[in-house]
């Protein structure tokens, strides 16, 4: 089969009409981390009827356990469809294991770190190559967080983003016992007794995780630990961003907490910074939770909106939105350098 790239193998496995919109799934093999089986599925969504070349892209980067059907439903509902009707080229991104892309031959061993080191770079050279506009980049928890990792360890190319939104995403949130090392010895080594954590066990989502990505985010939280990899450490690196940020938050999310999130947010030292949460306290109809924010019929008139307001306008003033603006860092130029 013809490759769809001059990149690496692509492979389109699936074209579809679904109502007003076209779907089309990619299957892409980069070929550049240590693990050669690797395979990532792309799903592009646009409106049928649309005429002429496709919209500013827009890249969709699902949480832990979950895959794309979290931002597309089988009946055409999600913020992908929402935007793809608006105009937007959007790209739902499934992580190796996940949804359509198969489980390579290190599943088990899958860490954030590759998904940041390799498999977001792939996917933006492949997505600028179909459509070279700079690109806006949306995660929800673990996607915002491997996004802010691949934006901190300078993975992704600035010159192609032209925002990023995390929604529900933050690192700062404490695990006290963590800190004492044979607490998380022991944790670490129960947890190498499994290859996987199953998302439906847990009651957390339909897709399993790595028992990799538990093992990483443990060292994370360790009591020497940081948000990096061996070679790069990305909390430090957030502080060279300059792409336009905003960080959603809710209420009502236990997990990721809303300070937390601000705090990731804070990290940047974007000279466009804003922070939205979602509450009753702050204009919207409740206080939405962790999942919530983006999947639910109040997401869907009150949260989607904003999206679709922030992607044309790079900020949500003028939106009705109670979002905060943060000021540039200290000493931090709000200009991209010409190096």
């Amino acid at each position: 089969m013809q490759s769809s790239s001059e990149l690496f193998p692509v492979a389109l496995i699936g074209a579809d009409i679904r109502g007003d919109l076209s779907e089309d799934v990619y299957r892409l093999k980069p070929g550049n981390s240590p693990d050669p089986s690797v395979e990532l599925a792309l799903t592009r969504l646009g409106r049928f009827d649309q005429q002429g070349g496709r919209g500013v892209p827009v890249i969709l980067l699902p949480g832990s356990f979950s895959n794309r059907r979290f931002w597309y439903s089988p009946k055409g509902i999600g913020l992908g469809p929402y935007l793809a009707r608006a105009g937007y080229d959007v790209w739902i991104a499934e992580m190796r294991g996940h949804g359509l892309s198969p489980r390579n031959r290190g599943y088990s061993r899958n860490r954030v770190s590759d998904y940041v080191r390799y498999d977001l770079p792939a996917i933006a050279d492949f997505i600028h190559e179909q459509n070279p506009q700079p690109a806006h980049w949306l995660g929800h928890s673990l996607g915002g967080i491997t996004l802010a990792g691949a934006l901190g360890g300078r993975y992704l190319d600035e010159a192609r983003v032209a925002s990023a939104l995390l929604f529900g995403s933050q690192i700062s949130r404490i695990y006290w016992p963590l800190k004492l090392p044979p607490v998380e010895w022991g944790t670490r080594l129960l947890l190498g007794r499994f290859s996987v954590l199953s998302g439906s066990r847990l009651g957390r989502g339909p897709e399993d995780e790595p028992i990799g990505l538990a093992l990483e985010s443990l060292r994370w939280h360790g009591l020497f630990g940081r948000f990096g990899d061996a070679e790069r450490d990305w909390w430090a690196g957030l502080g060279e961003v300059r792409v336009p940020l905003l960080a959603v938050a809710a209420v009502g999310d236990r997990q990721d907490p809303a300070w937390a999130c601000r705090k990731l947010l804070e990290q940047c030292g974007s000279g466009v910074r804003e922070f939205l949460c979602l509450g009753k306290q702050h204009g919207f109809s409740g206080d939405f939770g962790h999942v919530e924010m983006l999947v639910s019929k109040a997401a869907q008139a009150e949260v989607w909106p904003l999206v679709e307001h922030w992607l044309g306008n790079g900020s949500l003033q003028g939106s009705g939105a109670q979002s905060v603006v943060l000021e540039p860092r200290a000493g931090i130029p709000t200009e991209p350098s010409s190096g």
